[in-house]
């Protein structure tokens, strides 16, 4: 999918295609065709290298340099609704600035750029290449604190229905989140050493041209800088949280196995009693009462009185 806009004056945003393409265009290139990339490549005269790295689902985040471009490739957070729960994920998207457009490359439509459109026009300027950039970076820092939040509440969640009962169905999506903690928590690492090399180079003067930055594009990039701190110092916050509930949890779920297994030996020597004395008096030799006529009930009353008397033991002994 490939999209043009170019923001206005009005605080609309227009919609162009590469035959009407204009100065300051945003190009949003959406899982593309071979024919679209070339396309865009030669319209927008960038290396088609550049427009192919976001493509790569494992693909890390970096900065490529080119004379007449600049590729910023970052992670951005995405949720998937599978049939019980929610799973979260990142993918890589390119924001590549050039003299004249800047240009989005993604594999899947993000909420991230998702929400750049016609309701939020005003808040964003397309031709403000720079600024545009940093947008994105802040609304990627933004949606990764939703969604660690998102994860926050559902760990909660699933904490309050294990403590009542213990299903299969929890713990998976227990786990399932601490996955997604995971791929977050190396996105984060990434895009920080992404930011920290954006402020290195915003005073290059080989960029100047195409990175123009401002002193409130500076405030800005310091802004995305803190969000995404704070993104990963929860992120690390909520692993180690899942990870001490998922040991306590195993411990329990452990604890419970041992008491059911601890049982079941006191039940079983229980039970085990009076059938030693019925096959001791049910033996082919002279035993005591052979001939007395309550015989029966005395025995039934010496293996009641014995697997009372072991109950009773192991009850002091807390077996029951």
């Amino acid at each position: 999918m490939l999209e043009i806009f170019k923001s206005q004056e009005s605080g609309h945003l227009e919609k162009l295609t590469l035959k009407t393409l204009e100065k300051g265009a945003w190009i949003n290139i959406i899982d593309p065709t071979p024919y679209e990339l070339k396309e865009v490549s030669a319209a927008c005269d960038v290396e088609p290298d550049f427009l192919r790295a976001a493509l790569d689902d494992e693909e890390r985040s970096h900065i490529d340099v080119e004379d007449e471009s600049i590729m910023i490739l970052t992670n951005v957070p995405v949720v998937y609704e599978e049939e019980n729960y929610d799973t979260y994920d990142t993918l890589p998207l390119s924001v590549i600035l050039t003299k004249k457009y800047i240009i989005t490359v993604c594999l899947e439509e993000t909420p991230v750029i998702a929400s750049f459109n016609e309701r939020t026009a005003r808040l964003f300027h397309t031709y403000k290449k720079t600024q545009f950039l940093f947008e994105i970076l802040f609304r990627t820092a933004t949606f990764f604190l939703r969604y660690l939040r998102q994860i926050n509440k559902t760990s909660e969640e699933i904490e309050d229905q294990l403590r009542q009962s213990m299903r299969n169905s929890d713990i998976l999506r227990l786990m399932e989140l601490q996955k997604g903690l995971t791929y977050f928590n190396a996105s984060l690492r990434a895009n920080d050493a992404v930011l920290e090399k954006l402020l290195r180079i915003r005073t290059s003067r080989s960029l100047e041209n195409i990175l123009e930055i401002y002193e409130e594009d500076e405030d800005l990039l310091e802004d995305v800088i803190i969000e995404n701190k704070q993104a990963r110092e929860m992120v690390e916050m909520y692993s180690k949280i899942l990870s001490q509930m998922a040991d306590i949890f195993s411990s329990i779920i452990s604890n419970n196995q041992n008491m059911v297994m601890k049982f079941l030996a006191a039940v079983t020597i229980v039970i085990a009693v009076p059938t030693v004395i019925a096959s001791f008096f049910g033996m082919n030799v002279p035993v005591p009462f052979e001939g007395n006529s309550y015989g029966f009930p005395l025995v039934i009353f010496i293996a009641t009185v014995a697997s009372s008397l072991a109950v009773l033991y192991f009850w002091k002994n807390r077996m029951f």
